[in-house]
């Protein structure tokens, strides 16, 4: 199976390097970096590691991912994971695992089964577990977290028909996954701080109200039937 791995990355020159140079070599056919118009030299440290660079300057997180699934064209597996240096690229071999041994068509990496949920800032850890138990309650999904670092079969994502343009991406991934039946597991991940400086999401109030917002809006929107 073929692996293109997709990381979305605004102003990220501080951690990207450090990203790119822990990837496992022999595992990915690509590595894309998403440049989501940063003003930095995320692009310049990027390819200066050996990623191919996909400048998206239409802003949103879900703009980014969608331009990295079109530049890996026809991977057999993507792989979402974020720029920060908060994952660790060295579990990408755990993360797609499920998809290669045919146990699962999409993983999803869990902050809390790794033990690791410590490392989130407090009303991130809140919002996860939250949103997890809307999960567990509308859609009978055995989930504990719904983080950015995950694996699914390109063409399981092509029958989702992803919508999202913005923080709502992930989330969107999930419940349109479990409406289609999808087969979905978790594997336990690591944590830990960011590197670079504060996080444009989690790191002010304005982003985490919004990511919030549309976590919870999507989340609720497809558990209605006839939304998907």
């Amino acid at each position: 199976m073929t692996i293109a791995l997709i990381i979305p990355a605004l102003n990220e020159a501080a951690a990207i390097a450090h990203v790119l140079v822990a990837v496992p070599p022999a595992l990915v056919s690509q590595i894309i970096v998403v440049d989501n118009g940063s003003t930095d030299a995320t692009s310049a440290v990027a390819r200066a590691n050996g990623a191919q660079v996909v400048d998206q300057p239409l802003r949103g997180y879900g703009n980014a991912c969608r331009a990295g699934v079109a530049a890996a064209g026809a991977a057999d597996i993507l792989v979402f994971m974020d720029g920060d240096g908060s994952f660790d690229p060295a579990e990408l071999s755990r993360v797609i695992r499920p998809i290669q041994e045919e146990r699962a068509d999409f993983v999803l990496g869990s902050r809390e089964l790794g033990g690791a949920a410590s490392a989130m800032l407090p009303h991130q850890r809140v919002g996860n577990r939250l949103v997890a138990f809307l999960l567990r309650r509308l859609y009978g999904l055995q989930v504990t977290d719904v983080g950015p670092f995950r694996a699914i079969r390109r063409t399981t994502l092509e029958h989702l028909h992803m919508a999202e343009t913005t923080y709502g991406w992930p989330i969107e991934m999930v419940v349109k996954a479990a409406r289609a039946q999808v087969r979905m597991v978790e594997v336990p991940v690591s944590y830990a701080e960011r590197r670079g400086g504060e996080s444009k999401v989690s790191g002010t109030v304005r982003g985490t109200v919004l990511a919030a917002y549309r976590m919870l809006a999507l989340t609720f929107k497809y558990a209605r039937k006839g939304s998907l």
